[in-house]
């Protein structure tokens, strides 16, 4: 029976990928069409940020009082209300109201499906997972692409939002599963305990580990964001090849973490960290270096295939770090400061490109990647001398 819930887990991470990069295929016809300026998607984005970041910190309680499966249900029937909602706007008000529901069921699925993983299933789940958001996310833009050809950029919100009724529904029918009783799942009983924020931050290592999730999440953001810009203004490469080469930053996070699942079995979760920044550090230096496009073109590719092994690695080996115990409490953490970082750091790259030069953008990558791996290194050797 615990072997039915996993394609179930693997269904919902696509979905959870599917909307996620909607807003930015979309935007281009959606902005004239509800009367808004071009620089407002950032104001929608802030918005579905930070409800996000509200939910992922409630993740917690309501994990503690509904269940992991009741939460994912509810998220992803609220993700789905508010992406129908979106495809009803007639006016931008309206978007951004639709944005605080998308908000709201993005941050608490995210954390208790991450938990849920890191408690029950081997680390190459993890990684073959967050594999499937990468899938998820990159149809997302197709199925879009298709309807803006026909029914316009409301029909593939539409879409979109009917494939996530569906998914809530096989939720509702898989609930009995999620309640396996804990010997059936793996693991020693353990009852969940609750924390403040202060106190969180007192436990050895909390600190370093949300620091480095954020930088990660930071470095991430960023070099898919403006590789396109940095191919552009500063390569010289036409607007179309910059966007394709853009999307191989992508392609390397969602093949690697494919991979990753199988080194996952003969390696550890610190060790996959440590893999994925040494492949980080290479990429940045092809980017760096004055050796012409084809080296540019393999440093975006290293870069992400860098970036596929950290961010599932890091939540996987958080009941090893914390204990069962607070690993809902730190996980839903992890989320909120994972989003502070993908919402800060590229919009505060871009004040630098703006005022200062788009040269900075490898740089900028290499200050988050040498704190990420700081404060990684840090977490680790705390955590081993408490073994001791």
């Amino acid at each position: 029976m615990a072997s039915l819930l996993l394609p179930i887990i693997y269904l919902a991470f696509i979905s959870l990928g599917l909307p996620d990069a909607l807003l930015g295929a979309a935007w281009p016809t959606m902005y004239p069409q509800l009367g808004a300026q071009v620089s407002w998607a950032g104001g929608v984005s802030m918005i579905i940020s930070a409800c996000t970041i509200l939910s992922a910190l409630a993740s917690d309680r309501l994990n503690e009082r509904l269940g992991t499966g009741r939460v994912t249900a509810i998220s992803v029937a609220t993700t789905a209300a508010a992406l129908l909602g979106f495809s009803f706007c007639h006016a931008f008000w309206q978007l951004c109201l639709w944005a605080i529901p998308y908000g709201l069921g993005a941050g608490s699925v995210d954390a208790a499906l991450n938990n849920y993983v890191a408690l029950h299933y081997k680390s190459r789940h993890m990684s073959w997972l967050h594999c499937m958001w990468g899938v998820g996310a990159s149809l997302g833009p197709v199925i879009m692409g298709q309807a803006l050809a026909g029914s316009g950029w409301q029909g593939g919100y539409r879409i979109i939002g009917i494939l996530q009724v569906v998914l809530t529904v096989v939720l509702l029918f898989s609930l009995p599963l999620w309640k396996l009783p804990q010997d059936v799942m793996g693991g020693e009983p353990f009852t969940p305990q609750h924390r403040s924020f202060p106190e969180l931050l007192k436990i050895t290592g909390v600190p370093e580990v949300l620091v480095c999730f954020l930088c990660y999440c930071a470095l991430e953001s960023t070099a898919g964001m403006w590789a396109a810009s940095y191919c552009t203004l500063v390569r010289g490469l036409d607007a179309q090849t910059a966007a394709s080469w853009a999307s191989l930053f992508y392609l390397g996070i969602t093949a690697g973490r494919f991979v990753s699942g199988f080194l996952t079995i003969k390696m550890s979760d610190r060790n996959m960290i440590r893999l994925g920044q040494v492949l980080i550090a290479l990429g940045i230096l092809l980017v760096l270096l004055p050796a012409g496009n084809n080296v540019l073109f393999v440093g975006l590719i290293l870069i992400g295939l860098g970036c596929a092994p950290v961010y599932p690695c890091i939540i996987h080996e958080t009941p090893v770090n914390f204990g069962r115990e607070l690993s809902m409490s730190i996980t839903g953490l992890q989320m909120a400061f994972a989003y502070v970082g993908s919402c800060l750091a590229p919009p505060l790259f871009g004040l630098l490109a703006q005022n200062v030069t788009p040269r900075l953008y490898p740089w900028y990558l290499a200050v988050g990647l040498v704190v990420m791996v700081i404060m990684s290194e840090s977490l680790h050797a705390k955590k081993a001398a408490e073994h001791r």
